[in-house]
C-alpha cells in the first residue's frame, strides 16, 4: 500500500505550489530533489511579479492576472503554514515613458485597465518625483499597483516547510507512489526532449545581482529590459539577463554590464554595493508559456521561465484540481501539447 498519495519531482516554485497544495486538500504528499530545495533557477534573487500590460488580453494574461490576484492570499497562508517568510509585498511598478507615443498608449492602457483588472488595481501615467525614479525623457511614468515582489529564496524554503507543516515529506531520492507531478525544470526539458527526439524547451541563462541598499518597500522600477526589485531585508536586486546562447552557466562579464546598466538608468543606486552575483538555468517551454497537464502516466508542471513566481499559486491550485480531482481547468495555451 502507497504512504503517498502524490509524488512531486522537483523542489523548485512550481514543484513545491503544487505539492502545497495538495497537501492543503489533504493529500499525503512527497517532494523528491536529489539537489534540494531551490537548487535550481527558483533560488535565484530578483523576484520580481509583473503583470502583462493592459491589452490584446488572451487565456495566457488572464491566468497569470489570476495567479497575481490570488498570490498575496496564497504566500500569507505559506508564511502562516510554515510560520516563515517568503518576503511577499505588492509594492507596486514605476516604469519611464521614453516619449510621446508611449504616452498615448500607456494612457490607452489605462482605461483598459479598469475593465481587464477591474477596480483592485490601477494602471495609470504619473510625474517623475523624488529619487526613487527611473530617469524618464517625458518626465512621466507609468505606476501600476498589481506588481509584487517576493524573496525567491525565501518562499521556496517557507513553501518546503509549509509541505512538511502539512504532513508532507521533502526528500532527496525515493520511489514513486500514487499520482506522479515531474517539475522538473531544465533537466525535464531535456529529458522529455530526448525521448521525443525533437526540442520541447530549453534552458535560458539569466544572470541578477544583489546590491546593499535599504529602499524598504519602495516600489519596483523597471526600464530597459530591467527590474529593480526592493526587498524586505534591505537589498536590492536587479536582473537579469536572458542568455539563449551561453558557453556555461557561471556568472561573467554580461553581469558587468547588467549592473552597470542598472546605476546608470537608476543614479539611486550609483553607489550601491554588489553583495551578490547569481547565475543559473531558467527552464523556457517550446511554447513559450508554462507546460501544464497529463504526459502519459505522469503530470508535468514546467516551464516556468521568468514569471514562475508570478504564477506559482494558479499553478499550483490549477495542477492540485487536475491531480486529485481530474478537473482540468489549464488554459489551451498552457497544456504539454502545445510544446510537443
Amino acid at each position: 500500500m502507497a504512504t503517498f498519495d502524490v509524488t512531486v519531482r522537483g523542489a523548485g516554485v512550481f514543484g513545491l505550489s503544487v505539492a502545497f497544495c495538495c497537501a492543503k486538500r489533504g493529500a499525503k504528499v512527497r517532494v523528491i530533489d536529489p539537489n534540494g530545495v531551490a537548487a535550481g533557477a527558483s533560488g535565484g534573487v530578483v523576484g520580481a511579479l509583473a503583470p502583462h500590460a493592459p491589452d490584446k488580453w488572451n487565456s495566457k494574461k488572464q491566468f497569470q492576472f489570476e495567479s497575481l490576484h490570488e498570490a498575496e492570499s496564497f504566500w500569507q497562508l505559506v508564511e502562516k503554514t510554515a510560520d516563515a517568510k517568503t518576503g511577499y509585498a505588492r509594492t507596486g511598478r514605476l516604469q519611464p515613458l521614453l516619449d510621446e507615443r508611449a504616452v498615448h498608449l500607456a494612457r490607452e492602457r489605462a482605461v483598459s485597465a479598469q475593465d481587464l483588472w477591474g477596480d483592485g488595481y490601477t494602471w495609470k501615467v504619473v510625474g517623475a518625483a523624488g529619487d526613487w525614479v527611473p530617469q524618464s525623457p517625458t518626465g512621466l511614468l507609468i505606476q501600476d499597483t498589481l506588481t509584487a515582489r517576493i524573496h525567491p529564496r525565501a518562499a521556496t524554503q517557507a513553501l518546503a516547510k509549509a509541505v512538511v507543516a502539512l504532513g508532507g515529506q521533502i526528500a532527496s531520492e525515493g520511489p514513486d507512489e500514487g499520482k506522479v507531478v515531474l517539475a522538473t525544470g531544465v533537466r525535464g526539458l531535456q529529458q522529455m526532449s530526448e525521448q521525443l527526439a525533437k526540442p520541447v524547451g530549453n534552458g535560458v541563462k539569466g544572470q541578477a545581482a544583489v546590491l546593499d541598499f535599504d529602499a524598504s518597500d519602495r516600489p519596483q522600477l523597471f526600464a530597459d529590459g530591467l527590474h529593480i526589485v526592493p526587498h524586505w531585508n534591505g537589498t536590492v536586486a536587479i536582473g537579469s539577463t536572458s542568455e539563449r546562447l551561453y558557453e556555461h552557466t557561471d556568472v561573467d562579464d554580461q553581469l558587468d554590464d547588467v549592473i552597470a546598466r542598472a546605476k546608470s538608468l537608476f543614479p539611486v543606486l550609483a553607489y550601491a554595493s554588489v553583495i551578490e552575483r547569481w547565475a543559473g538555468l531558467r527552464p523556457r517551454a517550446k511554447s513559450r508559456a508554462p507546460m501544464l497537464g497529463a504526459y502519459g502516466d505522469v503530470y508535468v508542471a514546467n516551464g516556468g521561465f521568468k514569471i514562475g513566481f508570478g504564477m506559482a499559486s494558479r499553478v499550483g491550485e490549477t495542477m492540485a484540481a487536475l491531480v486529485l480531482d481530474g478537473v482540468d481547468e489549464i488554459p489551451d495555451a498552457f497544456r504539454v501539447e502545445a510544446s510537443l
